[in-house]
């Protein structure tokens, strides 16, 4: 597919806008990255990530804050974007307990200038990364779209359900059409540093023990990164509808909504125990974890599953990758990226 007017991809310089843009390029789409490559976690993958992003013709690089408001409406005025897929943030439950700031600045004033920029430039879809995070408190699994999600367990969970809200409320005043993405522990080649496959990974290679919270009593629907895309292309190319028929407003699904606007989870819904994660990552190495069995941290939750009957429903996804096949692909990546 190529379309004249290039796609938004915000945080093309992290590990999904990464693998979104390079999806786009190579299905012959042009991409403007907007990142501004901050430092939570180590710049050279950022930037090594930017490099092979580059290296094609239609990939347009913007070092930009997002909220720096001047600087976001020139890149809009500049391109007049008719999709916008908004994955930039500050990520990580844990860094949300000691810098609170950041996720303010970023998450929420940052959103409010894509936003805008969405509702002075008439774009058609507008695709936001949202969390399992913000089913917080639930232990009701697998997790619904269905479900309230009004008791998040941490800042950053709070952070992205104001995200679902802001789009809503644009969606409903301006007929934005807004799909918001539910992400459930996405893993990968280039992941992040600060996910638990690369750190394990890491501290496993250099002999050194890894950290195993509420003493590995934990579970995850952890979600290949190429099952992920194929989810965000196809929901890409599909906006929502000007009105869902269904939606009751005495009784209101917070999945949809009168206005233009759906939220999905993109997840696997096959959770692996997280001593069973490590079992994988240590036949992929033929080493033995050394483990640090530590209480549960704060803002964390002890398991997630993803309810994705209306993804599968609609757009006819379903993961692919198993787990081992998922950590073989990173550790892979990983020794050659860091030559192990």
């Amino acid at each position: 597919m190529n379309r004249q007017k290039p796609f938004l991809v915000t945080g093309s310089a992290g590990f999904l806008g990464f693998h979104l843009s390079r999806r786009l390029l190579d299905r012959g789409d042009a991409v403007v990255g907007v990142d501004n490559v901050n430092e939570y976690y180590d710049v050279s993958l950022k930037w090594d990530r930017l490099k092979i992003l580059r290296s094609y013709p239609r990939f347009q690089f913007c070092k930009v804050d997002l909220q720096d408001r001047p600087a976001m409406q020139s890149v809009f005025d500049e391109h007049g974007f008719e999709i916008v897929v908004h994955l930039a943030a500050q990520a990580g439950v844990r860094y949300s307990l000691t810098n609170p700031h950041a996720y303010v600045e970023s998450n929420l004033s940052g959103f409010l200038n894509i936003l805008e920029g969405c509702r002075s430039h008439g774009v058609k879809h507008l695709l936001f990364a949202s969390s399992s995070s913000v089913y917080g408190a639930h232990t009701n699994v697998p997790f619904s779209i269905h479900q309230n999600v009004d008791h998040p367990v941490s800042l950053y969970a709070a952070t992205k359900k104001a995200n679902e809200l802001m789009a809503h409320s644009y969606s409903h005043l301006y007929g934005i059409p807004s799909t918001g993405l539910r992400f459930f522990t996405v893993y990968g080649p280039w992941g992040r540093p600060d996910m638990a496959l690369f750190l394990f990974t890491r501290a496993i290679l250099d002999g050194k023990p890894i950290q195993v919270f509420n003493h590995g009593q934990m579970e995850r629907d952890f979600t290949y990164v190429d099952d992920v895309m194929d989810a965000v292309l196809r929901i890409m190319d599909a906006p929502a509808a000007k009105s869902d028929p269904q939606w009751n407003s005495h009784s209101p699904d917070p999945a949809t909504s009168r206005a233009p606007y759906r939220i999905y989870n993109i997840g696997n819904n096959r959770p692996v125990k997280l001593m069973d994660f490590i079992r994988a990552i240590e036949r992929c190495l033929g080493i033995t974890a050394i483990m640090d069995l530590l209480p549960m941290q704060a803002g964390d939750v002890p398991a997630t599953c993803a309810d994705i009957d209306d993804l599968q429903r609609d757009f006819h996804c379903t993961p692919k990758t198993p787990v081992e096949a998922g950590i073989s692909r990173f550790i892979e990546w990983y020794r050659d990226y860091y030559a192990k």
